[in-house]
């Protein structure tokens, strides 16, 4: 029998219309044959719509303009295993949901946590790696008590004076990067390589977290793995970040437009140091509890380091994202990634 899969978009998230690109590829590309799909759309007020109309409307935003979709609600009566129609009180049942949603409310834990209580099974991480992947400070914490490297850095909230946090991060050696604590794709972080610029850069971090974590820049490039898979998960094609304003950092500009960098894909990187970085990345992935996908971040220092920066739990996933783009390069197309990731949760 056909799977009813459940694909949820959008969110209240800054992050909202990258949701929307990688939700609607994944409905052009999944199997009809194989699954019913169920598609969900939460808006940028964090209203939840089943959504009936074309993928081609959720890429371009325009699936709420035409036939307002009608409203649902999560039920979290383990007997329901679905969504009911507020308008009908009508039942639609779930076996698998799968989340494509970048950033807060989505990728933090909060939604999975809400599919956890319902019964409802869940593509890719759960709750509490979701919500620990998603606090950088906290994974960074986590990762270096199992002897992972770290950036240095420190963690501040929004109350803290501007007397207090420079005094706290006068061991840390310029340039260093301020960032929001929850946020994606490189929203509110900024590079700085002066006292001068703190003030703008916490104030800019600050309009998507109440708290904001300053680090050491690392002396290398950036490397990303595509893991899929639970209890036996496989490492993709290692993909590399070049950057040819070595200033600059791969920020949110960069990831969607690639105007002055270059992703490389495999890394160039020999076979020994890539199963280096393979076993590296496995081991994170392990340490902060994932399971069905993530891409883990790193860098690669001159001294042949390796540093943790990041797991995506949901990363872009378009045809041509990173994270696909790395599977692909091992051999597992995209609409085979999207079926192991449902047989996955199924499971």
């Amino acid at each position: 029998m056909k799977k009813t899969v459940a694909i949820f978009f959008g969110g209240r998230s800054s992050e909202y219309k990258v949701s929307l690109m990688s939700a609607a590829s994944v409905v052009k590309t999944i199997d009809k044959e194989k699954y019913d799909l169920i598609l969900i759309g939460i808006t940028e007020y964090g209203d939840f719509y089943l959504y009936e109309g074309q993928a081609e409307e959720i890429e371009n935003d325009r699936w709420l303009d035409e036939k307002r979709p009608r409203k649902i609600t999560v039920s979290v009566n383990r007997s329901d295993h679905g969504i009911i129609m507020t308008d009908t009180g009508e039942v639609k049942r779930i076996d698998v949901a799968f989340p494509i949603l970048h950033g807060r409310n989505g990728e933090d834990g909060r939604l999975q946590g809400l599919l956890e209580l319902a019964g409802i099974k869940c593509a890719g991480c759960g709750m509490t790696s979701s919500a620990i992947c998603m606090d950088k400070y906290l994974a960074h914490e986590l990762a270096a008590s199992k002897g992972v490297s770290v950036p240095k850095g420190y963690l501040f909230i929004k109350t803290d004076g501007l007397d207090y946090v420079k005094e706290k991060i006068s061991d840390l050696k310029f340039p260093l990067f301020v960032k929001p604590l929850k946020a994606g794709s490189s929203v509110g972080v900024r590079k700085i390589s002066s006292l001068g610029e703190l003030e703008a850069a916490l104030k800019e971090a600050f309009v998507y977290d109440d708290k904001s974590l300053i680090e050491e820049s690392v002396d290398g490039f950036e490397v990303g793995c595509a893991v899929l898979g639970s209890l036996a998960p496989i490492v993709g094609e290692i993909d590399e970040i070049e950057l040819e304003n070595e200033k600059g950092f791969f920020d949110f500009y960069e990831k969607y437009s690639l105007k002055t960098s270059k992703i490389h894909l495999p890394a160039r990187l020999s076979q020994c140091e890539k199963e280096k970085i393979k076993a590296f990345a496995l081991n994170i992935y392990k340490i902060l509890g994932c399971k069905g996908f993530a891409r883990v971040d790193m860098f690669y220092t001159k001294d042949k380091k390796i540093i943790f920066n990041e797991v995506n739990t949901i990363p872009g996933f378009t045809s041509h994202s990173r994270y696909p783009s790395m599977l692909k390069a091992a051999g597992i197309s995209f609409e085979e990634t999207i079926d192991r990731l449902i047989e996955l949760a199924a499971e």
